[in-house]
């Protein structure tokens, strides 16, 4: 038992070690997890033969994962993405796994372990490469939902993959384990049976998930709501998606395609949020355990002896599958960075991978010396999908963005105003009207053609260009200017835009756009004058409705919305220098948490005290700042 503990401590220090460094320097969480099997494997040798067994208990986060997927999903959805579905992803595996045969052919293969190592190489990574596109929002991306199409048939063409295999058994070669084939044929339903029975099972086990899914799956979660006891609701959360997994299991499909389907059936209960807030935690870390056993299962034995080998195959393993992609991109329409986004996100081999080479050593496919290279090719096109992620952060997406700056030249500034706008976005464009509404003449620029054409509809005088770029501010009369509204889009650009301006142009007033607190603090240090969070007024707006539909009245709500903002204002100043004092990196120091609970205090007393309705008088509506002063937020 002592040794499981220490095993299982070992896994999560790692973990809690590596994601972390990884995330602050932008390399992502699944490299974090690999870097951290790596460490804790080969390199140190903390842990050893149980990584196998471990990863199979892993792979269970990909089930859970693709069960949440199916959640998001309904069959109206799965639909309309039928074009992508089929073509998009049925000519993805076709065409790769046909790249694969060739290339394994031109090796000198049997044509048999060709065929295999054809559809290995066909999958790609779901596990990381939704989890990677969830965590940099790409998702709802035009690539987003290109890859997602693809990974989604990958899944569901491990079915035939599996069907298949056994038909191409090479005589004479011997079989990995005769232990490891009699126990998967002792778990399986079909193992023995003819066609036809084979098939009507298969079917019979689909059709009880979709129908027990959707008639079932109520009466079921009503009973256990009805408990009062959230763990059971827990409970019965993973009950539903093992009791999938082994159903599937048990009649040779795959656990992936039942959850995902169970998903789908249930997308339109009223228990889905409570479902995907229950499994989301397990999915999280049985996820990460993955990544860390594939780091942590590379065979560094093979890998010196064959490295050379290792390396050539995996480069051509992404190599070749980003060509194909990437001609499917063009095809489809998906061009731009969003095609890049589609080709190297796609472009290496997944974890079912592993799964397709044990079933091919097992019915004798592929000799076993050769599935050791081949999983080692398949852990470093997995190892490296982080760094082709980067590379698209950091190679691809400047470019565009740079393309589009270049397809038109910025508009030449004919007029000059007292207050510029820099950034007419959601958020810009209300200024602009206000101010146009008040008869204050104002030059409004932004990167975005389409505002940019919303504003001159409306007579308000705007110029496409870069407001960060100092001779567009100089052309627009910067240097004359009484107040600079910076609303851009861009964190980064906008701090810098006002450190600029402050330190070249100090007698301009700065009002400045922040996206959060933090975001805040960095402008006023940048020197800006008055800075507002842009949902700092709107979420004290609802919250005082949310105060008046509880049953408090509408003068207390207002006063106590008041009372919210003078607090802040109170101890703004407290805030703003326990943050300077913050070591960088380190959101929260004890100061700033001991001043946030004090905060609260206070407006806890203030909130408490009693209340009599006051005059309208005494009712402030609105009151301008006072000269200096800064907004809360």
């Amino acid at each position: 038992m002592t040794e499981y503990f220490i095993q299982a401590f070992i896994y999560l220090i790692a973990a809690v070690v590596a994601v972390p460094l990884a995330k602050r320097y932008g390399l992502g969480s699944v490299l974090g997890y690999l870097v951290a099997g790596v460490v804790i494997g080969p390199v140190t040798g903390l842990v050893g033969q149980e990584t196998e067994v471990i990863q199979h208990f892993a792979e269970f986060g990909v089930v859970m994962m693709l069960f949440l997927v199916g959640m998001e999903l309904d069959p109206k959805a799965l639909w309309a993405m039928r074009v992508r579905l089929l073509g998009l992803g049925g000519l993805q595996v076709v065409l790769t796994a046909g790249a694969g045969m060739a290339i394994a052919w031109w090796l000198g293969l049997p044509w048999q372990t060709t065929v295999a190592v054809g559809l290995i190489f066909s999958l790609s990574s779901t596990a990381i490469v939704l989890q990677t596109l969830n965590e940099k929002g790409l998702r709802k991306t035009e690539g987003g939902r290109g890859a997602f199409s693809v990974l989604l048939f990958q899944d569901i063409a491990v079915i035939p993959m599996l069907a298949v295999i056994p038909l191409l058994m090479i005589t004479g070669l011997a079989a990995t384990s005769a232990a490891e084939a009699d126990n998967y044929s002792s778990f399986s339903l079909v193992a023995n049976l003819p066609g036809w029975a084979h098939a009507l099972v298969v079917v019979g086990a689909v059709a009880a998930v979709i129908v027990g899914g959707h008639y079932l799956s109520r009466p079921l979660f009503r009973y256990v709501v009805q408990s009062g006891m959230r763990e059971v609701f827990t409970a019965t959360a993973l009950m539903l998606v093992i009791g999938i997994a082994a159903l599937m299991s048990v009649v040779s499909l795959s656990p992936a395609l039942g959850a995902f389907l169970a998903g789908v059936v249930l997308a339109n209960s009223e228990f889905r949020h409570e479902l995907e807030a229950n499994i989301e935690p397990f999915k999280g870390l049985l996820m990460g355990l993955f990544f860390i056993t594939v780091g942590a299962g590379i065979n560094f034995e093979v890998l010196a002896a064959q490295w050379g080998t290792v390396l050539a195959l995996g480069l051509a393993v992404i190599v070749v599958k980003a060509a194909v992609l990437l001609l499917l991109a063009q095809l489809f329409g998906i061009r731009g960075r969003d095609g890049w986004l589609f080709t190297l996100g796609l472009a290496q081999a997944g974890e079912f991978g592993f799964v397709l080479l044990t079933y091919s050593m097992q019915n004798r496919v592929i000799p076993t010396d050769i599935a050791q290279v081949l999983a080692l090719v398949v852990a470093l096109s997995m190892f490296l999908t982080p760094l082709l992620f980067i590379a698209y952060d950091r190679l691809v997406l400047p470019r565009y963005r740079d393309a589009r700056n270049e397809q038109r030249e910025a508009d030449v500034i004919e007029e000059q105003a007292p207050v510029i706008v820099a950034g007419v976005g959601r958020f810009g464009q209300i200024v602009c009207r206000l101010l146009r509404a008040s008869k204050v003449p104002i030059v409004a620029m932004d990167l975005a053609l389409d505002q940019i054409e919303n504003l001159r509809r409306i007579n308000i005088k705007s110029y496409f260009g870069d407001a960060s770029r100092m001779e567009l501010l100089e052309t627009a009369g910067i240097a004359n200017a009484r107040l600079l509204v910076v609303a851009i889009d861009d964190r980064d650009r906008a701090v810098a835009l006002v450190h600029h301006v402050k330190q070249h142009y100090p007698g301009v007033w700065v009002l400045a756009r922040a996206f959060d607190r933090g975001h805040g603090y960095e402008l006023r240090q940048a020197g800006a004058d008055d800075v507002v969070s842009e949902t700092y007024h709107s979420a004290l707006e609802l919250g005082g409705h949310a105060l008046t539909a509880f049953g408090v009245h509408p003068l207390r709500s207002r006063q106590m919305t008041w009372a919210f903002v003078n607090n802040e204002k109170a101890h703004d100043d407290e805030l703003f220098d326990a943050w300077k004092d913050i070591e960088e990196g380190i959101r929260f120091s004890p100061r700033y948490s001991e001043l946030f609970m004090k905060l609260e205090d206070t407006l806890g007393h203030v909130m408490q005290q009693d209340w009599q309705p006051p005059s309208r008088e005494d009712v402030p509506l609105w009151s301008p700042p006072k000269a200096g002063e800064r907004s809360p937020g």
